[in-house]
């Protein structure tokens, strides 16, 4: 059964008289667990189709289920309650606070959504800082990290709540090429470890050679899908 549904959604945006379709009629289906990308050029609806799965915005038209929640028909506090204990996010900005140390970076969503001791916190933010590498950097704030680094604690804040989904918005956007494969298969090794849903927006080549399936849209419109690999858990079935 798919964790996520498009069903024919379109998303316009309009400014003053102008009208601009950013999605128009896309219908997909994502399996729990999946490391999917939707690739596409600038323009072609990436990042608006995730911000829609991710109860960012609503569609315009058709209907997105997550989970088996439509997610149009929540209000803003639903959505935001939903959002944030269901979803991780990643950006490609990296979007840490200057001011945090990597540690309370990782911590800051279990704050916020989370009625946890101190305690539990520290056990949860431990665990992910060492699955992710940085364990021993959990003391030095953003401006001491270098670009992968940064993508890294990106990638614990991102799971510490123990989504069932990550939405990747380019998130090698910024990264060499050696320090963007070694963050991709981080995430994949993530996935395998926790069954995360991994969803990306990208143009990267990166990505796309290690996505096991891609969504092509264009124009925004989806115009092929392609199953890429196969997980080894599933071909030893």
């Amino acid at each position: 059964m798919a964790l996520i549904t498009a069903e024919d959604v379109s998303k316009n945006y309009h400014t003053g008289e102008i009208n601009t379709q950013a999605l128009s009629g896309v219908s997909v289906e994502i399996e729990p667990a999946a490391f999917v990308s939707f690739v596409g050029p600038s323009g072609s609806g990436k990042t608006t189709l995730l911000n829609l799965i991710g109860c960012l915005d609503k569609p315009t038209q058709g209907k997105i289920s997550v989970d088996g929640r439509s997610v149009q028909d929540l209000n803003r506090k639903q959505a935001a309650v939903f959002r944030g204990s269901f979803f991780g996010f990643i950006f490609q900005a990296f979007n840490l606070f200057p001011v945090l140390s990597a540690y309370e970076n990782v911590e800051y969503p279990l704050v916020m959504v989370k009625n946890e001791t101190a305690s539990e916190r520290s056990e949860q933010v431990l665990k992910v800082l060492e699955a992710v590498g940085m364990l021993e950097q959990k003391d030095k704030r953003p401006d001491q990290l270098s670009g992968g680094q940064k993508q890294r604690v990106a990638v614990a804040r991102a799971l510490v709540t123990r989504p069932k989904v990550v939405l990747a918005d380019e998130p090698t956007a910024n990264l060499d090429h050696k320090t963007a494969v070694t963050v991709i298969r981080l995430m994949r090794a993530m996935r395998d470890e926790f069954d995360t849903t991994f969803i990306f927006s990208t143009h990267d080549p990166t990505i796309m050679q290690e996505a096991e399936i891609i969504h092509t849209l264009k124009d925004g419109k989806l115009i092929n899908s392609e199953k890429r690999l196969v997980r080894a858990t599933e071909a030893q079935k």
